[in-house]
């Protein structure tokens, strides 16, 4: 069995193909990004986010470090930095789930078809 190269398949590739990849794997990062990151991309500071959040800058450096988050508390700092949390649940075998009830954001009720009119009094 003969390993493969990844440097060697990278070289393969046309310039153009090159730049395509690379591109890509900027957009993939791009999309992940710590909760500090998340802070820093939007130009906030510690201190301004704890003030919005009600607690101290060393509290929103704790916050930031954690690896376990309440949603509760994930939502609240999104929603301080001026975003929305949405929960997307994703499986191999069907089109990814947005979670409702879970993050904050119940679902719209869902339409029967039947206008609701008030009757003259």
């Amino acid at each position: 069995m003969t390993v493969t190269n990844l440097e060697r398949i990278r070289k393969q590739l046309s310039p153009a193909r090159r730049r395509k990849v690379a591109v890509r794997a900027a957009q993939l990062i791009a999309e992940e990004m710590t909760l500090q990151e998340l802070r820093r991309a939007r130009r906030l500071t510690q201190v301004r986010l704890a003030k919005a959040l009600g607690i101290s800058q060393d509290g929103m450096s704790k916050l930031e470090r954690r690896s376990d988050l309440l949603l509760s508390t994930l939502r609240k700092t999104v929603a301080a930095m001026g975003g929305s949390l949405c929960l997307v649940a994703e499986f191999p075998d069907r089109d990814p789930v947005v979670l409702a009830g879970i993050s904050g954001v119940e679902p719209d009720p869902p339409q029967t078809g039947r206008k609701h009119t008030r009757a003259p009094a």
